[in-house]
């Protein structure tokens, strides 16, 4: 599609896919949707970002970002069936996180059936130099029915200056005004001020958005979740992965080639200790999930055998007892559908309830490798540190993902077989 151009699609379930190509010096890049009436939302809930993933209605859900090959993709979930009556538009957007989208190659906007998997539309964003934020294009009613538009329209004030355009609210460092000089002394006749009416308390506003994110890299491993004020509430850590496909022959009197889905299945796991000294794992080997308010304050959701975007893998931390924890090894094994995470790209996000989420990607594997470490969780008594590890570990013949990694760590385990 052209810039200004417009297309019907279809009143369904809709996967909007931000790509662009990545490599040395190219910024981050990050979806959004704004839902709108009247031009502006109606509250900050109507913004679905990545600190903010899901609308209250359920129609707009930011589901993650992938790194395939150097095509990195960054998706949101718009079921436009749901949206609510009163949604006249939904806004596409894109923002840079490093950089400006002149030096972010290739960058275009895809929409796809999500239950076909059929393209609906495409624009390719082309001739950005210093913006920071792009509307890229936007869902928009006519006649009961809905379009496509492209936009492409570009911001140089990154994600805050789009979202304050459209009336979000977001959260800023407090400037302090300087304080006036006091008025010159004066005698005057002491009067007796006049009763005044009581004051009403002020209505409670919802606290602003807080556009900051953590991405964890060789440069910059760490973050305490302490001085980030995540250490309450409930933190969910997600592993998502690349579902691929693999050849599987020929057919036809043409030679066609024949795709077969290789199903990947990854497993997240969770070594601990706690204060009082014990010790466990959490995976779903051996149905050990875990408990929430309980010891050991951390459950695994389930077991994801997909890797479909809008699950994976998740597990959830309970920080309301974090005295409780010593330290927490989260790892991933190749359960089937893979030899090493050499060809692998997966995504890992610590999403706390409150402070920024973290996040990083496992793409830089050179072993045969079939266990990850991923995060070094450690209570340091007045601090609680957050460790990117991405640590690839090749287990010795007869030997379990599993006890390779408690070696590793020096956790002193004694391990049996399982199986799910």
């Amino acid at each position: 599609m052209s810039k200004g151009s417009n297309a019907p699609v279809p009143t369904t379930a809709l996967r909007v896919e931000l790509s662009w190509r990545s490599g040395p010096g190219v910024p981050d890049a990050d979806a959004s949707a704004l839902l709108l009436v009247g031009g502006k939302v109606r509250s900050d809930g109507d913004f679905v970002f990545y600190n903010q993933p899901a609308h209250s209605s359920g129609a707009v859900r930011h589901e993650g970002k992938r790194d395939a090959g150097g095509r990195v993709t960054d998706t949101l979930l718009v079921d436009l069936a749901r949206v609510e009556p009163t949604i006249e538009t939904v806004i596409l957007a894109a923002s840079a996180d490093g950089g400006a989208f002149g030096q972010v190659p290739d960058l275009g906007i895809e929409v796809k059936d999500a239950a076909q998997g059929t393209v609906v539309a495409r624009f390719d964003s082309m001739g950005a130099t210093v913006e920071t934020a792009f509307v890229l294009g936007e869902f928009y009613r006519r006649q009961d029915a809905w379009k496509f538009r492209a936009v492409g329209q570009g911001y140089s004030s990154g994600l805050e200056g789009l979202a304050t355009d459209y009336g979000i609210t977001v959260d800023e460092p407090q400037r302090t005004a300087p304080a006036a000089a006091p008025p010159p002394a004066t005698t005057r006749p002491a009067v007796a001020p006049p009763a005044m009416p009581p004051v009403p308390p002020p209505v409670p506003q919802a606290p602003p958005l807080s556009l900051s994110k953590v991405t964890l890299t060789k440069a910059a491993p760490s973050v305490s979740l302490t001085k980030q004020g995540g250490t309450s509430g409930a933190m969910r850590v997600n592993l998502n992965w690349q579902v691929r496909k693999q050849f599987s022959g020929w057919a036809g009197k043409l030679g066609r080639p024949v795709a077969m889905h290789n199903d990947l299945d990854l497993d997240l796991c969770a070594l601990y200790e706690l204060s009082d000294g014990s010790k466990g794992v959490i995976q779903s080997l051996g149905n050990a999930y875990g408990a929430l308010h309980q010891p050991p304050y951390m459950h695994l959701d389930g077991d994801d055998r997909t890797g479909a975007v809008a699950g994976g893998e998740n597990l959830t931390v309970n920080l309301d007892h974090q005295r409780s924890f010593r330290r927490v090894l989260i790892f991933v094994t190749i359960y089937e559908g893979a030899r090493s995470f050499a060809d692998l790209h997966a995504t890992v996000t610590l999403t706390p309830q409150h402070g920024a989420p973290i996040d990083f990607s496992l793409d830089e594997c050179t072993v045969p490798s079939t266990v990850c470490a991923l995060v070094l969780i450690t209570n340091t008594g007045n601090d609680l540190v957050v460790q990117r590890e991405a640590r690839y570990l090749v287990p010795e013949r007869g030997v379990s993902p599993q006890r390779t990694v408690d070696h590793a760590y020096g956790w002193g385990m004694n391990w049996t077989p399982g199986r799910k």
